[in-house]
């Protein structure tokens, strides 16, 4: 039933009655999700709602994805402890040009449709915003988690802050929205447009709150801030690596909301985990459906093949990269970011007193190393990165 299908791996549906009658009537609902350019790069995080909205594609309703190129520039507060940095115009073109390619490895390209918020939203004129404000009392708009926490410790808050719900709430009433999706951290947000469209006249959308993914830190959520995310145009290699590095806690949570396995296989995969089956077995099967999903079988094959060759046969890789300094003797720290392996000098001596850096397999202790290249070695930084440093 298609039902079944868009519950499946919800957290919350509000009010589950209507979307009830919504599918009874509608053989075609327009389906929101909005998404601000924050970033560059779409991650298993964000794909988790976006495989969502593909569900109710397949069922044939029509994608409507919001770019909220307008309130990226105010910063959803949504979870956040501290006012968020607004991106710029620049910032935002620059994070856009990559993201419909990424999208489409997950949506149907002719059942989306594609706006941008600043459209409907930049030609509000500063009369329209009073009167949109007017409706709402700032009790409504502060009573929500990450407002109230704020405010209960004497954290600054931006004006321009409590007016993110009401900008994005009125995105559905632009697009006349039956449903909309998000993260439960989304959830007063997405309640807003129901009031919004209320005040409007025009019929309530349903809100589901999709689970937010952990990240490989396995605490916090999947954020490219938090630097714990897996993209989904990172390489086979790289994606395959990451996803073997989840806490085995998360394994069966990454099975559900990133692979395309149906219940039966992943009640089986749990029943294995119960009668003792190594985790790291489920995590090679976990990686290789991942890495099919944006890839290929063969790509998927490929990283496995080369995750156990490094990692569990204690070889190098097959293809390993190479970098010629330009000096015969260079100091450790600078060598690391010469070559890209460390973005700074600071993160470079963090390494290094972490013991996350190698030369032939020999950990470097020493953040003053002056190293003479007299042969080729093999620099390895961290579980996965490895350079061969050439004699020039």
């Amino acid at each position: 039933m298609d039902i079944e299908v868009i519950k499946r791996n919800t957290v919350e549906i509000i009010p589950e009655d209507e979307l009830f009658e919504k599918l009874k009537r509608s053989e075609k609902l327009r389906v929101k999700l909005g998404i601000d350019p924050t970033a560059p790069d779409i991650h298993l995080g964000l794909a988790v709602v976006l495989r969502k909205l593909r569900d109710f594609q397949d069922l044939g309703h029509q994608a409507v994805l919001i770019v909220g190129d307008f309130t990226a520039k105010i910063g959803d507060p949504s979870g956040r402890n501290k006012t968020r940095p607004q991106l710029t115009d620049a910032e935002i073109k620059e994070n856009m040009e990559n993201y419909k390619p990424q999208i489409f490895k997950i949506l149907k390209e002719k059942q989306t449709e594609f706006r941008y918020n600043s459209e409907w939203l930049g030609k509000l004129s500063s009369e329209d915003i009073i009167k949109l404000a007017a409706k709402f009392t700032v009790a409504q708009v502060i009573e929500r988690d990450d407002i109230s926490k704020r405010l209960k410790k004497n954290e600054p808050i931006a004006l321009h802050e409590l007016l993110y719900a009401l900008f994005q709430g009125y995105d559905s009433v632009a697009v006349r929205a039956d449903i909309e999706l998000g993260g439960t951290d989304q959830k007063f947000n997405l309640l807003f447009g129901r009031e919004l469209q209320r005040v409007f006249g025009q019929e309530l959308q349903v809100a589901i709150m999709m689970p937010l993914l952990e990240g490989l830190d396995g605490v916090r959520k999947m954020s490219k801030s938090y630097g714990n995310y897996v993209g989904i145009t990172e390489s086979p290699k790289e994606m395959f690596g990451k996803l073997m590095s989840i806490p085995d806690t998360l394994i069966l949570k990454y099975l559900e909301l990133t692979t395309n396995l149906n219940e039966i296989e992943i009640n089986n995969i749990k029943r294995n985990l119960k009668e003792g089956t190594n985790p790291r077995d489920i995590k090679l099967r976990l990686a290789r459906e991942v890495v099919s999903i944006y890839h290929s079988q063969e790509e998927a094959r490929k990283a496995e093949e080369e995750f156990l060759q490094v990692f569990s046969k204690k070889e190098l890789p097959t293809e390993i990269p190479s970098y010629t300094p330009q000096e015969k003797k260079i100091w450790i720290v600078k060598l690391l970011v010469d070559s890209g392996l460390a973005p700074t000098r600071n993160e470079a001596r963090r390494l290094i007193e972490q013991g996350g850096v190698k030369l032939d397999r020999i950990t470097v202790k020493d953040t003053n190393l002056e190293l003479e290249i007299e042969k080729d070695i093999i620099l390895k930084v961290g579980k996965r990165k490895f350079l061969k440093i050439k004699v020039r």
